[in-house]
């Protein structure tokens, strides 16, 4: 039976999709204590299809990078889910880091980073207002353009 947030998510229309297998040697997630640690998710779509590669401020629009984020915390979501059983387990967003696969004077990484923000406020409410850090790189695994990692506390 779905909980409360996944409910909510489920009246956006968005459905978590199976949570992808690491590609190298990590673990997806992590929990110490309270915390839960969620490794870098790409801009995966439920087939598993990169919706965006390429970079931003080269050809990838900032609204185009800002819906690959949101898929990245629709796939940071699934990696949760896998992990506690049920969203409503999540006490609080605690930080984000993104990773935007950027040409050299891309400066709006932040307006990108949104798209993941905005969704975990959507889902979360107050509990989804996180501190996040935004980091410009030169390449991303398979040429994705947005990757994102968590930081949640779980009761």
């Amino acid at each position: 039976m779905a909980g409360t947030i996944e409910k909510k998510l489920a009246d956006l229309g968005i459905v978590l999709p199976t949570p992808a297998a690491p590609v190298a040697n990590y673990v997806p997630f992590v929990r110490t204590g309270k915390l839960l640690v969620v490794s870098g998710q790409l801009c995966f779509d439920a087939d598993g299809k990169l919706t965006t590669k390429g970079k931003l401020g080269a050809g990838v629009s900032i609204e185009d990078g800002a819906k690959a984020a949101q898929f990245c915390a629709i796939n940071l979501l699934a990696q949760l889910k896998a992990a506690l059983g049920d969203l409503d387990k999540v006490a609080r967003v605690v930080r984000l880091g993104g990773f935007i696969n950027s040409a050299p004077d891309f400066i709006d990484g932040p307006k990108v980073m949104n798209g993941a923000s905005d969704l975990m406020v959507t889902a979360f409410g107050d509990k989804g207002r996180h501190a996040r850090t935004t980091i410009g790189v030169a390449a991303l695994p398979a040429d994705a353009a947005v990757e994102v990692e968590g930081m949640f506390e779980v009761t």
